[in-house]
């Protein structure tokens, strides 16, 4: 591409008014789903994320139907084929969703493949559980130079399962399958993140029979035909939280239009508590509503936070939060529990003047399944530290996202080289930045730095 460098002029607060859109963690994954229905399906509150791109084009490659009218979609299943391996790759790239195919293909067509998976680079997401769970529901499994061929001689048959980890995408992977299979699935150590309960509400108009109980156990009695759906996705609040990230960061105010409360409230509290101010504005039934986050004066506070899966403080939100604890007066800690490579990103923050060290020891209140492993899952972070400019190589989705922050947040101007990575989930930030007054440009790049 020559557009992957963005050219930021820091040191200025940000300050407007955006609008999230749909959660990037169920989108696309309600977009798997309606290969389920036997008839169309109607999505909205549609982000304009590369992965719902991904997903249109493994859809439209497996004879589905898609159009879009702006934050629409509508998709037409009832002439499912298979797609070659060839069209498999081209549009999967490195996304790791075509896994999350197999389910809906092995009861539509009887089979279904997967390429070599990509994703962000933040640690181990094996997808062994994804094949055991399929080879319990009745699925054989060949691997082959090209990838793995699924193929399912018998319809799919209810199963029990347990995670040895609340996965939001094995979770989901189970979910996806035993909605058609026959008998009763029960699935236990479920991951139950408000947009795993967004998907579950998807299926459950499609015809499904899914009780979430309580101990993260979810029961699925499947169902020998689902129709599609019509449903309004929930509002993405890992976006909106790295916005609220970006206003305490660069001492500005943001108002985040289809900003939700209920989904985060822990979030919530962990802004309030280093020293943040948010006002939530709640509309009623029908009104978008949605939070202004804004920085109000004075020092920061210092504070330990200990990443969870829901309802604990979301991985996805440490990231960015780890730009504004650089400027919190005192010793902060962070303990990463859910990826044990998540803090590898604060190296380039290092490089522009942060003070943060790694340890591998479980720093959090209670030993985590990283410890004693070799991995640098905790940071001690000193500040406050006045940021300076750097030439930043984005890592990943959410560590790309904190690069901007802290390039938005720094003295001087910052080269961001692989923005692309940020389009994975954050829909059209580029307006996003222009709307609150950040000094960005496009540039060319010119040659990518070691990192």
């Amino acid at each position: 591409m020559t557009d992957d460098v963005l050219v930021v002029h820091g040191g200025s607060p940000l300050r407007g008014e955006i609008h999230v859109r749909g959660a990037k963690n169920l989108v696309p994954k309600a977009m798997v789903a309606a290969l389920l229905g036997e008839t169309p399906s109607t999505l909205r509150n549609i982000p304009g994320v590369r992965d719902v791109e991904v997903v249109t084009g493994l859809l439209e490659a497996h004879g589905v139907t898609v159009v879009r009218n702006g934050d629409e979609l509508v998709m037409d299943p009832t002439r499912v084929e298979l797609a070659s391996v060839d069209e498999i790759n081209v549009h999967a790239g490195a996304s790791r969703i075509p896994i999350l195919f197999c389910g809906p293909l092995l009861h539509r067509l009887g089979h279904a493949f997967i390429p070599d998976l990509g994703g962000c680079r933040i640690g181990d997401r094996p997808i062994d559980f994804h094949l055991e769970a399929l080879r319990q529901f009745g699925a054989t499994v060949d691997k082959t130079p090209d990838g793995l061929h699924l193929s399912a001689p018998q319809r799919l048959r209810g199963t029990k399962l347990e995670l040895p980890y609340p996965s939001v995408g094995a979770t989901e992977q189970v979910l996806l399958t035993a909605v058609r299979a026959e008998g009763v699935t029960e699935l236990r150590n479920a991951a139950v993140e408000p947009e795993i309960i967004d998907l579950i509400a998807v299926l459950q108009k499609m015809g499904a029979l899914i009780t979430v109980q309580t101990d993260r156990v979810i029961r699925i009695t499947g169902v020998d035909r689902l129709d599609g759906y019509v449903h309004t996705a929930l509002p993405d609040r890992l976006e909106a939280a790295s916005w609220a990230c970006a206003a305490l960061a660069t001492r500005g105010d943001i108002y985040v239009h289809g900003a939700s409360q209920v989904d985060m409230m822990t979030f919530l509290n962990v802004f309030r508590s280093l020293g943040g101010a948010f006002e939530v504005d709640d509309r009623g039934p029908g009104g978008l509503g949605g939070i202004r986050f804004w920085h109000p004066g004075g020092d920061l506070t210092a504070m330990a936070i200990e990443t969870a899966v829901h309802p604990g403080f979301q991985t996805d939100w440490q990231q960015p939060l780890v730009v504004a604890l650089t400027q919190a007066s005192g010793l902060s800690i962070v303990h990463e529990t859910v990826y044990e490579n998540r803090l590898g990103f604060t190296d380039a923050l290092v490089t522009m003047g942060a003070h943060i060290q790694l340890y591998r020891e479980c720093l959090g209140g209670t030993p985590c399944r990283f410890g004693q492993r070799n991995f640098q899952h905790s940071a001690v972070i000193s500040g406050p530290t006045k940021l300076h400019a750097a030439e930043l190589v984005i890592p990943d989705l959410r560590g790309g996202f904190s690069y901007l922050i802290a390039a938005l947040a720094a003295e001087g101007t910052s080269r961001v080289h692989g923005i692309e990575l940020i389009q994975r989930g954050y829909g059209d930030f580029d307006g996003k930045l222009a709307a609150l007054g950040a000094r960005v440009e496009r540039s060319a790049p010119e040659s990518v730095p070691a990192q």
